[in-house]
């Protein structure tokens, strides 16, 4: 500096700021001063700094950074357990599952209806990026922001600067809009029981990789009400999602869940048979001695006939 400044800090960072114009990132505090892995916060930038539809695949971070597959899948965890990242399967027009990241500017943040529903036209590419604005954010009065600017002196021999032609105007003294409600966060439609919630839950204790968030749990569950449903029993439903898990995961354990519960899931058991008739105790004939089934005791029908119609005539056949 060239001139002693009273408000100065003697030490640590001094900011000279540049007002930008274009091609800069607008990221909240929350997310750039996350204490942790330098390495979660860097990938979170560069997310929030790319458009949508960019390939945020493990890859395709590997491309840009120098950092590993495990480094980079850590920090994507680390986001997505902090709200600020989430990822869900989708199935595009030929049936293929496919993943859309969804980049919020605030964390808990639920995304829009239209982005969870039926899978829209988008790039080949999978893992692709949305952002999605918080709708708590103030938007800025009319006129540009009033970014400070470093002053620096004159050098000795050289001309001022030409003053502006024409000063800008003041900003207009506008009433400052109300502030919006906030918005709740989205109820599902359909309501899981406890028990699929207990199943859901007790997946951490036979698997630590499993543990879910309370927002992945109430995804699931009616998934896994539609199993009970079936007949299905909790032994063998937590068995067929802890079964031959891979040794890691590229994304969230909810996403290989949701598909399991989705592909894996029997079919309902068959209605059953109707009763048969009952069956008629054996009876023994006073007549003949002979067994016969009749619901009560008496004369078998060949006795029946004979005692209505009288003995057979000779020359035929005895039945017996």
């Amino acid at each position: 500096m060239a001139t002693k400044q009273l408000s100065a800090p003697t030490s640590g960072a001094i900011h000279v700021r540049t007002r930008l114009s274009g091609n800069f990132t607008i990221l909240a505090n929350g997310l750039a001063q996350r204490p942790g892995s330098a390495v979660t916060v860097g990938v979170a930038l560069y997310i929030n700094s790319m458009p949508d539809g960019t390939p945020v695949t493990i890859e395709a971070l590997q491309e840009h950074f120098t950092e590993g597959e495990t480094v980079i899948s850590r920090a994507l965890r680390e986001l997505e357990a902090d709200g600020w990242l989430e990822r869900r399967l989708f199935r595009d027009s030929d049936g293929r599952l496919r993943t859309r990241t969804l980049i919020y500017t605030l964390p808990d943040l639920a995304a829009p209806d239209g982005l969870s529903g039926t899978a829209q036209p988008e790039p080949s590419c999978v893992d692709t990026a949305i952002s999605l604005p918080s709708p708590h954010t103030k938007h800025p009065e009319s006129g540009p922001p009033n970014f400070a600017t470093p002053q620096t002196e004159p050098v000795e021999g050289t001309e001022p600067p030409a003053e502006p032609a024409q000063q800008a105007a003041p900003m207009a003294q506008t009433e400052p809009s109300p502030e919006p409600p906030a918005r709740p966060e989205p109820e599902s439609s359909v309501t899981a029981s406890p028990q699929a919630h207990a199943i859901l839950t007790e997946l951490g204790a036979v698997d630590s990789r499993l543990t879910l968030s309370r927002r992945e749990i109430d995804r699931l569950a009616p998934g896994v009400d539609a199993w009970l449903a079936s007949g299905v029993r909790p032994a063998r439903i937590t068995g067929t999602l802890t079964a031959d898990l891979p040794v890691s995961f590229r994304s969230r354990p909810a996403a290989v869940l949701a598909w399991r519960l989705a592909e894996l899931r029997p079919a309902p058991s068959p209605e059953p048979p109707p009763p048969a008739d009952p069956v008629a105790p054996l009876q023994n004939c006073p007549e003949c001695d002979h067994a016969h089934r009749s619901p009560t005791p008496g004369l078998c029908p060949f006795c029946a006939h004979d005692r209505r119609h009288g003995p057979p005539r000779s020359g035929t056949v005895d039945a017996f």
